[in-house]
């Protein structure tokens, strides 16, 4: 199995900036479509960005020209740089991997490895 760990969160100001980390086992993102999730206080998980094997990226429209998801395959490792915080981007963001070429497919339903989570607050 992949296993993906989390970290990097913490608390921000509005208009600040985090960078979350996701090691990954194996170096399996070469293999995989990779992605962050995040789910809000009282809110459903819904997908942030993905990376798939093909390297096509793509994001939520409401953290485009903000967040930049990448990889780096000798560090095993998935990023998420996040720019320009807004409080609307509180939650507990998750990183997860499903096995896939090409491009990714966003439903959930095909993720099947997740990390644990790591909290951002902005306020």
């Amino acid at each position: 199995d992949v296993q993906l760990v989390e970290s990097g969160g913490g608390s921000v100001q509005v208009g600040g900036s985090l960078r979350l980390s996701c090691r990954i086992s194996d170096n399996a993102g070469s293999r995989h479509c990779m992605a962050w999730f995040r789910q809000a206080p009282g809110k459903e998980r819904e997908g942030v960005a993905y990376l798939g094997s093909s390297g096509t990226k793509m994001y939520v429209d409401s953290v485009k020209g903000r967040f930049t998801i990448s990889k780096d395959n000798a560090e095993a490792s998935l990023y998420l740089q996040m720019n320009s915080l807004k409080s609307g981007d509180t939650g507990v963001y998750y990183c997860a991997a499903y096995l896939a070429a090409g491009d990714c497919n966003s439903s959930q339903d095909n993720f099947a490895y997740w990390g644990q989570g790591t909290q951002v607050t902005v306020s």
